[in-house]
C-alpha cells in the first residue's frame, strides 16, 4: 500500500475510532447515516482493493477518481498498479490478484465467449471514447503522399483513407517482402479499426482460424499484423520491425515528437465516437460484491465528469497527473498534444480535435449493447468467432457482458446525491441499449445494432454471416 493511500485509509478509521470513544456507537451510526458514502446503496462488501491499467491516457478516470477523492468518498480504499500487459491485466483479474481493471472493449466479450481465455467478464462502465490513432514511418508515409489529396494550403486532407497506402502495400507485395503492422491485442479496438480501415482502402488484414488452430490472423492477408505493447510501439517502429501501428495515446504523439513518424488517421476518423476502453471485473467478483462494484461506477462516473468539465478546463490539471510515473508516465507536452483538444499529424500540422478523447459527454460512459455488439461483429467478420451466429446470439451475449442495470443504479445514487444531474444522464426510463443507426464511418457503411448479420453483408472484405473458413 502506497503511504499516500495509508495515510488516507488510516485518517479515515482514525477518525471513526475516535468518535465510538467519545460519542459512543449510536453516535456513530448517525455520522455514518449522514454521510454520502452512506446512501441507498449498502456498504462495501469489500472497501481495500486493487485495480489495474496500462500506460495509456485513457486510464484517466481511475487516475482522477482516486487523485480527487471520490474512491474514498465511497469508502474504498483503492491502490493502483499499471501491469506489463494487456494479456497480464485479464489474468490477474481472473485470478483474482486484482478486483478489476482497465480493459480493452474486445476484452470481456472476448474471454465471455471463450476467445483465447475462457472467463465471464463483465463491465458496467465505459471508460471514454475515441483516442487512437494510426501511425506509419516517415518512409511509408512519404510512399503514400503522392496518393494523398491535398488542400488548397498544401496539407493533407482528412481523413487519409487507406486507399492511399495501396500502392505502398502492392509494391512490397510486388518485391516479395512483407508489410508489417502492430496493434496491442488480439481482441482490442485497436486491432478492429486498423483491420476495418485497411479493409475499407481495399487492403485484406487476415483471417483467423480458431478452429483450425490457426490465431495469428494473417490467412489471405496484404498487411500482416502483429501484437506489440503500447509503449513498445515507437521504437518497434524505429527499429523497421514494423512499418505502422494502430495504437492508443500518447504513442502516436511520441512518433512525431521524436521524428520517427507520422499519425495518419484518428479514431474518430474511422469510427466517430467509437467506445474505446471499458472497467472490467470477474462475474463472480461482481456477484460477490454489488456494493462495492457500484460505488467504483460512481467514483469513476465523478471522474469522467470532472475530465470533460468547463469545456476541458479540467485537462492541463490532468495531464500533470497523467505524465507522473506512477501513471503514464510520458511528457507533459506529448500527453497535452492529444488531451486537450488537438492533435498533431504530420510534424507541424496541428489541428483542432475537440473531441479526440472524450470521457464524460455524449454518454461516453453508458455500456451501450450496441457497442459490444459491433465488437463481437467484427470477431465474426475477421473469423475469431468461426462459426455463423444468429442475432439474438449478438444480442444476448452483450446483456451477458454490458451491464446498464449496475450503471444506472451507481447513476440514480449520485443524481439522489446532488452530484449530478439527471440531464446529465440517457433517460433511463426509456433507454434501450441500442442507439440509433450510426452513419460516421470511413466507409459511408451504417451500423445497426439491432442487424448484426445484416451489417455484415455489407463489406467487400471479411466474413459473410454464414461463411465458415
Amino acid at each position: 500500500m502506497s503511504q499516500k493511500l495509508l495515510s488516507k485509509f488510516m485518517g479515515r478509521r482514525s477518525l471513526l475510532q475516535g468518535a465510538v470513544k467519545t460519542f459512543g456507537a449510536v453516535a456513530v451510526g448517525s455520522m455514518l447515516a449522514m454521510s454520502t458514502a452512506q446512501a441507498a446503496v449498502g456498504e462495501p462488501e469489500k472497501e481495500d482493493l486493487k485495480f489495474g491499467f496500462i500506460k495509456l491516457t485513457d486510464m484517466a478516470p481511475l487516475a482522477i477518481a482516486y487523485e480527487k477523492g471520490y474512491f474514498e468518498d465511497e469508502g474504498l480504499y483503492v491502490q493502483l498498479e499499471a501491469q506489463a500487459n494487456w494479456k497480464v491485466l485479464l489474468d490477474r483479474v481472473i485470478d483474482g490478484e486484482l478486483d478489476g481493471a482497465h480493459m480493452l472493449a474486445g476484452q470481456p466479450l472476448g474471454a465471455t465467449i471463450g476467445y483465447g481465455t475462457q472467463a465471464h467478464i463483465i463491465t458496467a462502465f465505459s471508460m471514454d471514447l475515441n483516442g487512437n490513432a494510426i501511425t506509419v514511418s516517415n518512409d511509408i508515409w512519404e510512399q503514400m503522399k503522392p496518393h494523398v489529396p491535398m488542400g488548397a494550403d498544401g496539407k493533407p486532407v482528412h481523413p487519409i483513407k487507406a486507399d492511399a497506402l495501396k500502392p505502398v502495400v502492392d509494391s512490397f507485395q510486388a518485391q516479395g517482402k512483407p508489410f508489417n503492422m502492430g496493434m496491442v491485442f488480439p481482441v482490442s479496438t485497436h486491432n478492429y479499426e486498423l483491420r476495418y480501415w485497411l479493409a475499407a482502402g481495399g487492403i485484406h488484414p487476415g483471417y483467423y482460424a480458431p478452429h483450425k488452430g490457426d490465431t495469428a490472423g494473417q490467412i489471405d492477408a496484404d498487411a500482416l499484423l502483429s501484437v506489440t505493447p503500447p509503449p513498445q510501439m515507437p521504437s518497434t517502429m524505429e527499429a523497421g520491425t514494423i512499418y505502422g501501428y494502430c495504437v492508443g495515446e500518447p504513442w502516436n504523439q511520441q512518433a512525431v515528437f521524436k521524428g520517427i513518424g507520422v499519425p495518419v488517421v484518428t479514431d474518430y476518423e474511422i469510427w466517430k465516437d467509437n467506445p474505446e476502453k471499458v472497467f472490467g471485473v470477474s462475474k463472480g467478483w461482481a456477484d460477490e460484491n454489488p456494493n462495492t462494484h457500484i460505488r467504483v461506477v460512481k467514483a469513476m462516473i465523478r471522474a469522467a465528469k470532472w475530465l470533460d468539465d468547463n469545456n476541458n478546463g479540467n485537462r492541463p490539471e490532468a495531464v500533470e497527473i497523467l505524465s507522473r510515473s506512477d501513471y503514464v508516465g510520458a511528457d507533459y507536452d506529448v500527453i497535452a498534444n492529444s488531451m486537450t483538444g488537438t492533435f498533431e499529424y504530420e510534424k507541424g500540422d496541428k489541428r483542432a480535435v475537440p473531441d479526440f478523447n472524450v470521457f464524460f459527454r455524449h454518454n461516453a460512459t453508458y455500456p451501450y449493447y450496441s457497442d459490444a455488439i459491433w465488437y463481437l461483429t467484427q470477431m465474426r467478420r475477421w473469423g475469431q468467432i468461426a462459426e455463423p451466429k444468429s442475432d439474438d446470439w449478438f444480442m444476448d451475449t452483450a446483456k451477458k457482458v454490458y451491464r446498464p442495470d449496475i450503471y444506472a443504479t451507481a447513476a440514480k445514487e449520485l443524481i439522489a446525491e446532488g452530484k449530478l444531474e439527471a440531464s446529465e444522464f440517457p433517460d433511463f426510463a426509456s433507454e434501450t441499449g441500442y442507439k440509433a443507426p450510426q452513419t460516421h464511418f470511413i466507409d459511408n457503411i451504417t451500423y445497426d445494432g439491432t442487424k448484426p448479420n445484416e451489417y455484415l453483408t455489407k463489406f467487400k472484405i471479411g466474413l459473410k454471416p454464414d461463411t465458415t473458413l
